[in-house]
């Protein structure tokens, strides 16, 4: 599976939660990117930012029979970090995700927010 095919299926997955303000970021075209894409999403609660990363979890399982390489933050609950290598799945808490601004971090990618 691409890594652009793998995007849209987690972004399926926070679909399925109510995630808030998702954005799929395209870092294929920068120099010393370590992944072709970041999807980043909010979430209201910690409890909503458990259910969002189960249910990204759920739906690569079930459609690319994959796991995160690596995983971190389920423990806090204010920034969840799913890495799928190709893909980095960064769900957070709104303040949160105001307070660290990877969006403005990374400002040369290209950005698609989904509605």
């Amino acid at each position: 599976m691409t890594a652009e095919a793998l995007s849209k299926v987690i972004v399926k997955g926070m679909e399925e939660r109510k995630a808030s303000d998702i954005v799929v970021m395209d870092l294929r075209g920068l120099k010393n990117s370590f992944t072709d894409f970041f999807v980043i999403c909010s979430g209201n609660s910690d409890t909503q930012i458990e259910a969002i990363s189960e249910s990204v979890e759920a739906e690569v399982q079930k459609t690319n029979k994959e796991k995160p390489w690596r995983s971190e933050g389920k423990n806090n609950k204010e920034w969840i970090l799913m890495d799928y290598v190709n893909v980095v799945v960064h769900i957070f808490l709104k303040d949160k995700r105001q307070f660290y601004g990877l969006e403005e971090l990374w400002g040369d990618a290209e950005v698609k927010h989904i509605d």
